[in-house]
């Protein structure tokens, strides 16, 4: 029995702590009578012992409940709520590899298509689908008259054009009429703006005085001592002066003068600085052996050349410079003569030329292609013709292709294209058939979806044992760059910010005192937590996961990442 009181004591010690706040609870909340609270006592003590001691486990129940809610609310900021937690990560060394990965079409390195542009029967096909063949196989042969007669047509009608052609530009160049060499005008027509003129009119005498031409005889003493280039001393009498003068050229001919001599004949040209004219008496002495040579006699000198100056197209005069006497220089318009028409029918001309030009060339193309040959190294693919057959035209007999080498076309983000060059390898992937191909060309020109530029590259692998199927597709893999000991983050360490200029950055939150090179972030979408400074990074490469960092935090450092919010539980 006295164990059992001591329980029933040591039970009623505990519970009246127990149920202590309680109590106090009741009494905050209720100003009941003292009277009232003498009652509860008095009903707790009238209470049998078991129904108390079952009362007493439940309040202690109740009672670690609330204490462990208070810790849970404390921690996850209470029921049906959550408290945002700081998580960071720490710069450290590591290797990064940043990749390109894709897929795209195969397709053979060259390809050639035949196509018969004209009707023809097929005498004779001398190869297999399928076949391997090297350029200049003999691949069938065709009879078609049409292409006989195709090219026939279109070779006259070639040349007919360029005939057309070159007359309408000799026309197009009378239209501003001018001399071909310089001289001085003689002889001249007067035109008026608005006079018709015709093709062929002469307009003026064209003679070339800037030099003039003494003919000048020698006896044939002197044969062989005169030569052309050789240097000759002129006398003017009528400028009582002798200017230096050239030997043009020297004719053996055979004059026989008055008294018996034999004479041969030299062109002696001397350089005309205005002074001198035509139909001036001169002769030409010659020093040889140091002895001087005189001519037979004296001469008279010629215009160096002498031409009338006429219209090469019938017009309406624009305008006129011709004047007597007046000098003139190569490609001077003299005369300006109204030719619309001219100009519209040498453009006609030209296109219809041109047109012919492509036709002849397609003509004979097509004629070569009935007794056609292997234009490049490859396999025969599709071919549809039997001998016999009768093709129409514009029929496609046969394609060879060289798979020997294939293409796959790939596009790469503006992330990594500074990254991809010619020549970097690449891993292929075709249905678990592995293959290496190297890049070929990057294209500077982008395209832009969903706000992502990306740029095409070609890639080329070679194909030599036939594993890689054509027309197919194929994976691709690109290692664009590497680094096996940099400094790392995780991608969603590095924010872009923009600063009050507009400028942007790459940066980092780092934990700690203000470093001295960190930067306000006026203009930042979310918070980030005290404590953690904006300080400017320069990034490098990057995977799905990390980004190298080449400058701006040191090894260690501590940065902010995200807010992650914990659910609290109750």
């Amino acid at each position: 029995m006295a164990e059992v009181k001591d329980l029933e004591n040591l039970e009623q010690e505990q519970a009246v702590p127990a149920a202590a706040p309680a109590m106090e609870a009741a009494e905050a909340e209720s100003a009941a009578p003292v009277k009232e609270k003498t009652g509860l006592r008095q009903r707790w003590q009238a209470m049998p012992r078991k129904k108390r001691r079952k009362y007493i486990r439940l309040l202690a129940v109740v009672l670690v409940l609330a204490i462990l809610a208070g810790v849970l609310l404390k921690l996850f900021g209470g029921q049906g709520g959550g408290d945002s937690q700081v998580v960071t990560d720490i710069v450290q060394y590591g290797a990064i590899t940043s990749t390109v990965q894709g897929s795209g079409l195969t397709k053979a390195k060259s390809s050639e298509t035949i196509t018969l542009t004209t009707a023809g029967t097929v005498v004779d096909v001398l190869v297999n689908e399928g076949d391997t063949v090297t350029a200049g196989t003999p691949l069938f042969t065709i009879d078609s008259p049409a292409a006989e007669s195709a090219v026939q047509k279109a070779r006259s009608d070639v040349e007919g054009y360029e005939k057309q052609l070159s007359q309408a530009q000799k026309d197009i160049a009378g239209l501003n009429l001018s001399p071909s060499y310089p001289g001085k005008l003689m002889e001249t027509v007067t035109l008026n703006p608005g006079d018709p003129i015709s093709k062929g009119q002469k307009v003026a005498v064209l003679s070339d005085d800037t030099r003039l031409r003494l003919e000048q005889y020698y006896s044939y003493a002197y044969a062989g001592d005169l030569y052309a280039g050789q240097k000759v001393n002129v006398s003017i009498p009528a400028m009582m002066t002798s200017i230096p003068g050239t030997v043009e050229a020297v004719h053996m001919v055979s004059r026989i003068t008055p008294e018996g001599s034999k004479l041969f004949s030299a062109d002696i040209i001397v350089e005309n600085e205005g002074a001198l004219t035509a139909e001036m008496v001169a002769s030409a002495t010659v020093t040889v052996g140091g002895e001087t040579v005189y001519p037979y006699e004296a001469g008279k000198l010629e215009y160096y050349r002498t031409g009338d100056l006429v219209s090469t197209v019938d017009g309406t005069v624009i305008s006129s410079s011709l004047v007597d006497y007046l000098q003139v220089t190569p490609g001077q318009v003299l005369v300006r003569i109204d030719g619309e028409e001219s100009e519209s029918q040498l453009f006609t001309i030209q296109q219809n030329l041109d047109t012919a030009r492509e036709e002849l060339k397609t003509a004979e193309e097509n004629l070569a292609n009935c007794s056609a040959k292997a234009p490049i190294d490859g396999t025969v693919i599709g071919l549809t013709i039997l001998p016999g057959d009768e093709i129409a035209a514009n029929t496609t007999v046969v394609t060879i292709s060289d798979t020997s080498v294939i293409t796959v076309s790939a596009n790469v983000d503006e992330r990594n294209i500074s990254y991809i060059k010619p020549g970097m390898p690449v891993d292929l992937d075709q249905w678990g058939t592995p293959g290496f191909g190297t890049v070929e060309t990057v294209s500077l020109s982008s395209t832009v979806n969903n706000g992502v530029a990306t740029y095409p590259i070609t890639i080329a692998a070679d194909n030599a044992d036939g594993s890689l199927q054509v027309n197919s597709y194929v994976d691709y893999t690109i290692t664009a760059s590497e680094n096996d000991n940099c400094l790392i983050l995780p991608l969603q360490c590095v924010r872009t910010v923009t600063q009050e200029d507009g400028t942007s950055l790459s940066v980092v939150f780092v934990k700690g005192d203000r470093p001295d090179n960190a930067v306000d972030t006026p203009m930042m979408d979310e918070e980030i937590p005290s404590g953690f400074w904006a300080v400017p990074v320069e990034i490098g490469i990057s995977d799905n996961f990390h980004v190298e960092i080449k400058s701006g935090v040191e090894e260690g450092d501590e940065v902010f990442t995200q807010m992650q919010t914990m659910e609290a539980y109750g």
